[in-house]
């Protein structure tokens, strides 16, 4: 079998490491939370220039550019192989191999990044700064500790649900997934301190 010439091993572990970062998200939808949102919190939500911004890099979800990246590369290299198995008996060394499918991977997540980044709306589309969610109530999507902020959500007051990093504000120990919190203080960006909703009376 193709899949287990030394020359496929880079490929085949692209596609185990997909289908790993599945389950890891999978399992953390599951539990109320999710396991890579804090990636896309690392980037504003422009996007960087140069390089990365080309990628959509900040402006899709970076877990999706990267299962797009390692799919792509894991599907040419496959191919290369496989062509190269039936035609000349042999695997595509490394050395050509591996270049070769970074090379045809980036065009695929410059195309299809495009697409998801279309998709997936991005805070500015509703001309809300992340300053003004200050006061809102978030509901927490994870465990946020100090120094650890968690995923949350909250309603932007006009029909959107924005999503945010909150950790607990110095007066609370921590905040749990599912809990509703009060945004008393942006951090930076969409990095903000919550404290437990003094008021569970308050619409979420």
């Amino acid at each position: 079998m193709e899949l287990l010439l030394p020359e496929c091993t880079p490929f085949v572990v692209a596609i185990a490491v997909v289908v790993l970062l599945g389950v890891v998200e999978l399992v953390a939808l599951l539990l109320g939370g999710t396991a890579w949102g804090w990636l896309d919190h690392a980037f504003d939500s422009d996007g960087p220039d140069g390089f990365l911004g080309w990628l959509h890099v900040g402006r899709a979800p970076f877990l999706a550019l990267l299962v797009i990246f390692l799919t792509a590369f894991a599907v040419v290299g496959l191919a290369l192989n496989l062509v190269a198995t039936h035609l000349v008996h042999v695997g595509v060394p490394r050395l050509i191999s591996i270049p070769l499918a970074v090379a045809l991977a980036i065009p695929a997540v410059r195309m299809l990044g495009g697409r998801v980044a279309r998709l997936v709306p991005r805070d500015e589309t509703y001309a809300v700064s992340h300053a003004e969610l200050v006061g809102r109530i978030a509901t927490m999507l994870g465990n946020g500790s100090a120094g650890r902020p968690a995923q949350a959500k909250v309603p932007d007051g006009k029909g959107h649900t924005l999503y945010v990093m909150v950790e607990p504000d110095d007066t609370v120990p921590a905040l749990s997934t599912g809990d509703p919190v009060l945004l008393v203080r942006q951090i930076a960006g969409t990095r903000f301190t919550g404290i437990p909703n003094p008021h569970p009376d308050l619409l979420i």
